[in-house]
């Protein structure tokens, strides 16, 4: 008996999936090759610039201007998505539009169309004699090569994030909840804004940051439409290329560490915000 139950005490622990260790070996492998080994190879570079070469090469009126663009842009962008994929995912989940199929399938379009030819076409809709261009040029409205033109761009790329992460939750929703606050009386804006806003709160926030995020790195979809002006409509992506171009490395890898810091400290407090509100609302 005392055999027995010491070979039940030396029996390994059950683990959550069968070959956890190997899988998580794999994942932590593959992460590393596609992210953190090329981002750690980026600071480091940066880091041999030091201090003083690493601010002269991030000082300067046309790289802060170009880094106010591209993430003030982003961020628009981003609002922008929050509410049209919202009120998009809400009409394909809740209602049966004619063509229901035909508009599903339509909004992933900016995943599987080349960057490149989205900002063609979008730069053709907006200039001053295309078919949008047209209606806000009378009223000194100027989208295609000025800074509407970048947003436009953005917003394009990044509201099919919005739109898939909250179809899950609209689709899973319980419908029971907004049916008992309307037989309490609750009028339908009273519903939405007490009791479906606060279950999409954390789906919105999550579409919100990866929109932001997939705006800040664009660059395809941006260069035709917004002109390329220096310090007017350049953007930070651009200027990266740009000194690329001349074999200037190091301002480059400067740019790039900058915007890789930016980025991370904004989507460190998205999640934190995220991480807040899940722990208030439980």
């Amino acid at each position: 008996m005392g055999f027995a139950m010491g070979i039940v005490r030396r029996k390994r622990a059950p683990v959550a999936l069968p070959g956890l260790g190997l899988s998580l070996g794999i994942t932590l492998t593959w992460l590393s090759l596609i992210a953190l080994i090329p981002l750690a190879a980026l600071v480091i570079r940066a880091g041999g610039l030091g201090w003083q070469g690493w601010l002269d090469a991030v000082s300067g009126e046309r790289v802060w201007l170009s880094l106010r663009l591209s993430f003030g842009a982003s961020l628009i962008a981003a609002l922008l998505d929050t509410f049209a994929g919202l009120l998009i995912a809400w009409v394909l989940c809740r209602y049966k539009v004619p063509g229901h199929a035909f508009w599903d399938v339509l909004v992933d379009l900016p995943f599987a169309l080349p960057t490149a030819v989205a900002g063609i076409a979008l730069t053709a809709l907006w200039v001053p004699d295309g078919w949008l261009g047209r209606l806000v040029e009378p009223f000194g409205g100027k989208v295609a090569f000025a800074w509407p033109g970048v947003v436009v761009a953005l917003t394009f790329i990044g509201l099919p994030f919005v739109v898939r992460t909250l179809q899950p939750v609209l689709q899973s929703a319980e419908k029971e909840l907004e049916e008992a606050a309307e037989s309490l009386g609750a009028s339908p804006a009273q519903v939405v804004w007490r009791v479906v806003l606060p279950s999409l709160r954390p789906a919105l926030l999550t579409g919100f940051a990866l929109a932001f995020a997939r705006a800040v790195g664009e660059y395809g979809s941006v260069i035709f439409i917004c002109g390329n002006i220096p310090m007017q409509t350049e953007i930070t992506p651009l200027l990266i290329v740009s000194r690329l171009e001349q074999y200037d490395y190091a301002g480059a890898t400067a740019l790039a560490t900058i915007m890789l810091a930016l980025s991370a400290v904004i989507l460190a407090l998205l999640q934190a915000l995220h991480a807040g509100r899940r722990t208030a609302l439980r």
